[in-house]
């Protein structure tokens, strides 16, 4: 159907009737100054990200800022203290924003789930806009699905709902669909805008308030422009300001050195960080890409015990605490295996293994991606956290330097785990599975027993790319070049075609995907984002209506 735009804004993509007042005229107008007023910035500091890197390729390895000092040195300042609804946040769930999931989320017993715009979405057009209907009818208590056998999923009424809190795209990331003054809106402030427009009063008049997860920040500039945001938004809707709260996922190598410094600048919408651990993996390696002692085993290999994945815990953990907000663990991305109880029971071990590991150390809270592990690490978290968080674990044992936060002992830990023809076919089949699930507009998917979003697939497809780089070596002395890695891609794409039968695989999109994925795994062109890669290939480009 035709929608009604204001001047300056195009909407480039059809718009279904039940998603025409999600993008009504005020809503238009309310993203449109959002973007106005801060776009410019967000440019300036994605130009900002670019210098830090070009910085890095030339040897100067990460460190925390002298200009910031003051602020890690004054013991004086504090965050806001934990909202209703984010006192206890032992588990949350995460997932993609589809109706379905919606619903089981705020029913699986966790004490908040994310809805996910981000990592485990493919932000199809008509899946941003439905996943916008979600979030209005799940903060009204309006929400249910009836699925194609006819079953009919509702909200449980017993009052034991999930906190709801939305994580917008990062910065990097435009909505082509959505133009303003004849430029993409940022993808950040049009999630962020229309879920703020719609139901930040709606959630305050329910006792709670608008909470979000924010990703993939670079820098405390970045969260300084997210305060920013948060504070004009407030004053546009005439809400009070500090309703807003927003947990910030650590997920990149640079954001670990300025974890003080990203909660001083949102201290009054803060909630806390989070160890987003599959992506600051995957930051990791890609700004030590052009370093060879950075170079990682098979992914396997890297856990949360290796020196510095144990390091970047440890300091978010004494971090949170000493400014009163919660420290939050990360996903495991074990499932449950209906067909194989030996293999089941590795894979909860596993997740029970990790959930402990979290607890002991100091963490408030977890992240699982499926309901069937919300017991397990509600179980975990209630025998070892009596309390509603460990706020008063202080860590001041804790003393993190640059050097623990990039420790890879010399090379020691590629020693240890290595790199595994395995590993590296791995790799190849988890990112063009991948890249070809998103492409057809699903971001979240089991591949190998594992839960699968970008934040996983560009550790795959990364980890190809380094050890083609840097002529790395498997453990029985195989060196990893292109022509090798394009042959198991090859091989890897036989397989699914022989699998699928030819007719079926030319329809499908494992043909753009291994186009895609190829140009990015061998060594020299390396694209900093496979979302960025791809999201052309997902927009849809009627004609302008202005």
């Amino acid at each position: 159907m035709s929608v009604q735009t204001i001047p300056g804004v195009a909407i480039l993509g059809p718009v279904q009737a039940a998603h025409a007042h999600i993008l009504s005229p005020e809503a238009q107008l309310f993203v449109a100054t959002l973007h106005r007023t801060f776009n410019p910035r967000r440019k300036e500091l994605l130009k900002r990200r670019d210098e830090r890197q070009k910085d890095l390729d030339a040897g100067r390895l990460p460190d925390f800022l002298p200009e910031t000092a003051a602020v890690r040195a004054d013991p004086g300042w504090k965050c806001a203290p934990p909202a209703p609804g984010l006192v206890d946040r032992r588990v949350e769930i995460t997932g993609p924003v589809d109706r379905k999931m919606v619903i089981n989320a705020l029913n699986s017993g966790a004490t908040q789930y994310m809805a996910d715009f981000e990592d485990s979405h493919a932000p199809t057009w008509d899946g941003n806009l439905e996943g916008q209907v979600n979030m209005r009818d799940a903060v009204r208590r309006a929400i249910s699905y009836t699925g194609p056998n006819g079953k009919v999923y509702s909200l449980r009424t017993d009052g034991k709902l999930a906190t709801l809190l939305v994580r917008p795209r990062g910065w990097h990331l435009v909505e082509a669909h959505f133009v303003v003054d004849g430029e993409p809106c940022s993808a950040s402030l049009f999630d962020f805008g229309l879920f703020f427009f719609h139901n930040a009063a709606a959630t305050l008049a329910a006792g709670q308030g608008p909470y979000f997860y924010l990703p993939k920040m670079e820098s405390h500039l970045e969260a300084r422009l997210w305060n920013d945001v948060f504070n004009a938004a407030q004053d546009m809707l005439r809400l009070p300001r500090g309703s807003v709260r927003a947990t910030v996922l650590i997920e990149t190598l640079l954001a670990a050195f300025e974890m003080e410094e990203i909660l001083y600048e949102l201290r009054d919408h803060s909630s806390g960080l989070n160890c987003g651990r599959w992506d600051y993996i995957f930051s990791f390696i890609k700004k030590l890409r052009n370093h060879p002692q950075f170079v990682l085993p098979d992914r396997s290999a890297v856990t949360m015990t290796s020196p510095f994945m144990d390091a970047y815990v440890r300091l978010l953990i004494k971090t949170c605490h000493a400014r009163g907000v919660h420290a939050m663990g990360g996903m495991a991305a074990q499932i449950p295996i209906k067909d194989d109880p030996a293999a089941n029971a590795a894979a909860l071990a596993k997740v029970r293994g990790d959930k402990e590991r979290e607890v002991m150390a100091g963490h408030d809270g977890t992240w699982v991606a499926h309901p069937a592990l919300v017991p397990i690490a509600m179980e975990i978290f209630n025998k070892h956290m009596p309390t509603p968080n460990q706020l008063f674990v202080r860590r001041d044992d804790v003393n993190v330097t640059a050097h623990n936060l990039l420790d890879v002992r010399g090379g020691a830990l590629l020693a240890e785990g290595g790199i595994t023809e395995k590993g590296l076919r791995d790799n190849l089949s988890v990112g063009l599975a991948y890249m070809e699930s998103w492409l057809r507009g699903v971001g979240c998917v089991p591949i190998h027993n594992l839960m699968e979003d970008a934040a996983t697939a560009e550790i795959s497809r990364s980890a190809v790319w380094q050890w083609v780089r840097h002529h790395a070596r498997t453990r029985d002395g195989r060196v990893v070049t292109a022509a090798w890695v394009n042959d198991l891609l090859a091989q890897e794409l036989d397989q699914i075609k022989a699998k699928m039968g030819a007719e079926r695989f030319a329809r499908s999109k494992y043909p753009l995907a291994a186009q895609l994925f190829q140009s990015t795994i061998t060594g020299a062109a390396y694209s900093d984002f496979l979302t960025t890669l791809c999201y052309d290939h997902i927009v849809t480009k009627p004609p302008s209506r202005m």
